[in-house]
């Protein structure tokens, strides 16, 4: 049985590790902080320079000025600090995010990410999309495994305008897990959702991996 978004959220979270600095892009991403370990020390960033995202509120305590990158509205925690959007993609640029978590419309399988742009459709944009991918130390990007019409998105080359390339170190998707050594590496299947089998995630991808 595929797994759910919150599913593909909480194997993200378990690559989290204290003291980590983590930037969480929209969508899928997000629920990425609802899924954080107890007691475990992660600052949530965002490139609207926020630095220690609090939970989702409830409707009690929505605060409009409040947001994350995506506009949605947040809390802020007993640590949480505000920064330029110049600084806080510095800290980006400058290699001190620890790890990002995406969301992509599709992956190659040489970690070539397409996230921002389908050509025709009205899409937000890059947003700070193109930053992170190069700046981040580590990238996971959480998607669906195809498209609405069945057409794989971890693919042997994007076909969509590049994010960037050779950047993608993880791939989480609805029926499997991918991860490389480094960035020169090939892809390996890690792990399948429940009920899900190597001979079913061949024939929906159309890249290239070993198992």
């Amino acid at each position: 049985m595929p797994w759910t978004r919150n599913d593909m959220a909480a194997r993200a979270a378990r690559e989290l590790r204290d003291g980590f600095y983590v930037n969480l892009g929209i969508g899928i991403p997000t629920l990425v902080a609802d899924n954080i370990p107890a007691g475990m020390d992660v600052t949530l960033q965002s490139e609207n320079g926020m630095l220690g995202l609090g939970p989702y509120p409830d409707a009690a305590h929505v605060d409009a000025d409040i947001i994350n990158a995506g506009k949605e509205t947040i809390t802020e925690l007993a640590g949480t600090s505000y920064v330029s959007s110049a600084d806080s993609f510095g800290m980006i640029r400058g290699g001190h995010i620890d790890l990002s978590v995406l969301g992509a419309m599709e992956v190659a399988e040489n970690g070539d990410i397409a996230n921002w742009m389908i050509p025709g459709k009205m899409v937000k944009g890059m947003g700070g999309a193109m930053d992170l991918v190069a700046g981040v130390r580590r990238i996971i990007v959480l998607m669906d495994h195809v498209s609405r019409d069945g057409t794989p998105k971890f693919r042997k080359s994007c076909t969509l305008p590049l994010t960037g390339s050779a950047v993608v170190d993880m791939l989480i998707t609805d029926l499997a897990v991918f991860a490389r050594a480094d960035r020169s590496a090939r892809f390996r299947l890690i792990e399948c959702a429940p009920g899900v089998d190597l001979d079913q995630v061949r024939a929906l991808t159309e890249a290239d991996f070993d198992a």
